[in-house]
């Protein structure tokens, strides 16, 4: 029995045309004008609607201490709203031993999952020991890790570590993910505020400026130049760092940039609302302001900016968020948004007309799978990949709330934003997971994915 779908208007990154598809065990299997099913088959009428490829989450915090959604609750959140493939980050503790054992336990965590799944790594410290086990970690399927320049006592790394662990990463295939703000200088200007009394939301974002992000961004592609090595900057909010990644780019630096929603679409205003308010929209990177929005935007459009991630950190509002109410430090760092980047990127990309549905295709899903090293199998529409899928409705709108929504936070940052274009169904690997905002997905039908080495390429071409 094939599943097909008529009508549809299918969108690869090239191309857009209207078409028939059948798919077979999980494997996209024809595209035609005209594919007759038998009455076997399961037929999904697409007419008047988008077939996309469905989403690509690089960028996941799922089941994190202090957050409320688990590998459950949040690939609920990411199937609804078009995700079909998560990569999340383990959470190792500063005094971390083996971080391939941690690596197991965090596959253990993810057993529930609705959509595929994989990791980075986060290494937080540099020995004999850890570079061997970088070097162990391609062949446990995890082609990717991720070093931080900020959050000194925790995650960060100097810059010593941060070339050896990159060396390491590289010549084992791998791409490193990089964090890029100068975290000790960032320290001294938070304890300058604080002696000062100013605790209010807003001095998360003047204590983390973005010269101190761009000379972070400018610092690690110095080093990987040096190198040679690839390097993947996670969530690009200001346009001093993009120009940093542009500069890169054009010395030959292989550099991949990534933004998130809520740099492209909240601001800092928000930070200076009422504090009980503010404080749910504390990030690192802060939000930026729209001088820096339009930047990103055109980031996209050129193909400086490669990738969309949510950075979805569900930190909940009661007993999480409001401790920074009275200190802005105090508050978690992190945003709740894997439900909503699809369709907020079709929305103010597609449907406002600020990139193409060309683009759209290749910054949503396959840019990540090439990076990633998930590419044919994931990130595209053709014969032989995974029937990854998306069908959206471009004529239908959607209003985006906290009282509709599937992940756990009691709070939605983009609370009242109506999207034009609903998805209707969602696909995985030839399994309708939602339809018509309903997940018919079972827990534990997702799939490890072990990842392939990184192999360069060109997001322009």
């Amino acid at each position: 029995m094939a599943t097909v779908i008529k009508n549809g208007i299918i969108v690869t990154p090239t191309d857009t045309f209207k078409s028939d598809m059948a798919i077979e065990k999980g494997i996209i299997a024809k595209l035609s004008d005209c594919i007759v099913p038998t009455s076997q088959d399961s037929v999904i009428d697409a007419e008047g609607k988008y077939v996309l490829p469905g989403g690509i989450d690089p960028h996941a915090h799922l089941a994190i201490s202090g957050t409320v959604d688990d590998f459950e609750s949040g690939t609920r959140a990411a199937a609804s709203g078009g995700i079909t493939s998560i990569i999340n980050f383990t959470d190792p503790t500063p005094d971390q031993g083996s971080f391939l054992d941690d690596l197991k336990k965090w596959k253990q965590k993810a057993e529930h999952s609705i959509i595929d799944y994989g990791f980075h790594s986060i290494i937080n410290r540099c020995d004999d020991a850890v570079l061997d086990e970088i070097a162990q970690l391609p062949e446990n399927g995890v082609t990717s890790i991720k070093l931080f320049m900020a959050y000194r006592g925790t995650n960060m790394v100097n810059d010593t570590d941060l070339f050896h662990l990159m060396k390491k990463a590289s010549e084992a295939g791998m791409v490193t993910n990089v964090h890029a703000e100068h975290g000790d200088i960032i320290d001294l200007l938070i304890e300058e505020q604080r002696r000062k009394g100013n605790t209010a939301p807003i001095y998360h974002a003047y204590t983390r400026p973005a010269l101190l992000e761009a000379e972070a961004v400018n610092r690690v592609l110095t080093i990987a130049e040096l190198l040679q090595a690839p390097v993947y900057i996670v969530h690009v909010s200001s346009k001093e760092a993009l120009v940093e990644v542009q500069r890169a780019k054009e010395r030959g630096v292989n550099v991949y940039g990534e933004t998130c929603p809520h740099y492209l679409l909240l601001d800092e205003d928000y930070l200076k609302r009422d504090r009980p308010e503010a404080v749910k929209y504390i990030c690192s990177p802060p939000l930026r302001t729209k001088k820096d929005q339009s930047a990103l935007w055109k980031g996209l459009q050129t193909s400086a900016l490669s990738v969309i991630g949510s950075d979805h950190a569900s930190h909940p509002y009661k007993n999480g968020k409001t401790r920074g109410i009275d200190d802005f430090t105090k508050a978690p760092n992190g945003l709740p948004s894997i439900e909503n980047i699809y369709p907020l990127l079709y929305h103010f990309g597609v449907h406002e007309k600020r990139i193409s549905l060309q683009t759209f295709a290749k910054v949503i899903s396959l840019n990540a799978a090439k990076i990633f090293g998930l590419y044919p199998k994931k990130g595209i529409i053709q014969v032989g990949s995974d029937a990854d899928l998306v069908l959206l409705d471009p004529n239908r709108t959607t209003l985006i709330s906290e009282k509709s929504q599937h992940q756990k936070t009691e709070y939605n940052v983009y609370e009242g934003f109506e999207t034009k274009g609903t998805i209707t169904h969602v696909l995985s690997r030839g399994d309708v997971i939602v339809k018509d905002h309903h997940i018919v997905g079972e827990p534990g039908r997702g799939e490890f994915l072990h990842r392939k080495k990184h192999t360069s390429f060109d997001p322009r071409g």
